[in-house]
């Protein structure tokens, strides 16, 4: 197909609320500074489901729609000034991309890059459009990814090449969810040797937090969740001791403040729920507590009472774990690949592209950690 019109399958969400349609989509070729890959592997990540389902949680996007996020795959042909990657590459889409020249780029302090960022946020490209249409109709693309597709196409800035030999079935859960939450706690938070974390959420993002509280030398993490199956595997990732907020009659916060000596040094929200924010701050020291908001929602308000930051406690939100996303992912791709970052033990169900819903159900059911579709 290469300079033509490919028609391959996609996941298609035609409706807020509606399950994903198995659908023939006809993909471009890409344009000047675009990248068309085929996707071999892609996570169902939390939010792709979120912005189908829990739509009174998040702001609008467009439809009809192509979600997914969290994908590898290989480099099917590039447009015109494209220098960074090339045919036959295997590579990691990015939501977040990495141009190395804006302002937000060029400092040390955030990984907010703004290339294109109000177009890809809008489910278009840098031209205004998308590059996927199903009868006759333009489909946009997720956070300007679509990884739900057999094929898409991205923009350059927004891709990055990985090692040759990494496995595209475990590496794309770095492509979100894992980086961010281990980011979360090694970048965002910077967790110390010898201190003590909770971890509030147990999904992908909250165990991947729990392996970067243990990479970065806690003494104490504790898990918490509501679901007592998460207890097990929060230990295989780290965790030190597991809380279910059930068990207790008193608020969760409250427990964590008699088991730590009054709060702990570290504490990562990974739900997604302003009233577990407001525990994670409270659950921390305010002698110096650091809270770090992992868990994405855009329309719910927080409240805090002032004494809980006027002590002492620090505040901090991340986005994609604090990561320069095209210099960080090929590095923790070699990570993965010499044994530092566990991933395969994410994945709890492989499923094909006919059965995406199935994933989202497994997802909402507690069931899984990540699926992962194999195309």
């Amino acid at each position: 197909y290469e300079g033509l019109n490919g028609s391959c399958k996609a996941a298609v969400a035609w409706e807020p609320g509606k399950a994903l349609s198995i659908e023939e989509v006809e993909v471009a070729p890409p344009k000047a500074h675009e990248v068309r890959i085929k996707i071999v592997a892609s996570g169902v990540c939390h939010s792709d489901w979120a912005y189908l389902y829990d739509v009174a949680k998040m702001k609008p996007r467009p439809f009809p729609l192509i979600l997914g996020h969290e994908g590898a795959g290989i480099v099917e042909s590039v447009g015109p000034g494209v220098t960074k990657v090339s045919k036959g590459d295997k590579v990691i889409p990015l939501f977040l991309p990495q141009c190395g020249q804006c302002e937000r780029c060029l400092s040390p302090k955030t990984n907010l890059c703004t290339k294109n960022w109000d177009k890809t946020q809008q489910g278009v490209l840098a031209d205004g459009t998308s590059r996927i249409t199903c009868k006759n109709q333009q489909i946009y693309q997720f956070i300007g990814i679509s990884t739900f597709s057999e094929y898409t196409v991205v923009p350059e800035d927004n891709v990055t090449k990985i090692h040759p030999d990494a496995p595209l079935d475990k590496v794309c859960l770095l492509g979100c969810g894992v980086s961010t939450g281990y980011g979360a706690a090694v970048n965002t938070g910077k967790v110390e040797s010898g201190s003590t974390c909770a971890v509030f959420g147990l999904g992908a993002v909250g165990l991947a937090a729990v392996m970067g509280c243990k990479a970065a030398g806690a003494s104490r993490i504790i898990a918490v969740d509501i679901n007592p199956d998460k207890s097990e595997i929060a230990k295989t990732f780290g965790a030190t001791e597991f809380l279910n907020p059930k068990d207790h009659s008193k608020p969760i916060q409250e427990v964590l403040r008699k088991l730590t000596n009054g709060g702990v040094d570290f504490s990562l929200e990974c739900v997604g729920n302003v009233g577990v924010m407001r525990a994670a701050v409270e659950a921390c020291s305010p002698a110096g507590g650091i809270c770090v908001i992992v868990g994405w929602i855009e329309v719910e308000e927080l409240s805090l009472a002032p004494l809980d930051i006027l002590l002492g406690r620090t505040l901090k939100g991340t986005y994609f774990g604090g990561w320069k996303s095209v210099d960080a992912v090929p590095r923790l791709v070699q990570d993965y690949m010499s044994g530092k970052l566990l991933l395969d033990e994410f994945v709890t169900h492989r499923l094909t592209l006919d059965q995406v819903n199935q994933a989202f159900d497994h997802m909402i059911n507690g069931r899984s950690i990540r699926t992962v579709i194999e195309m």
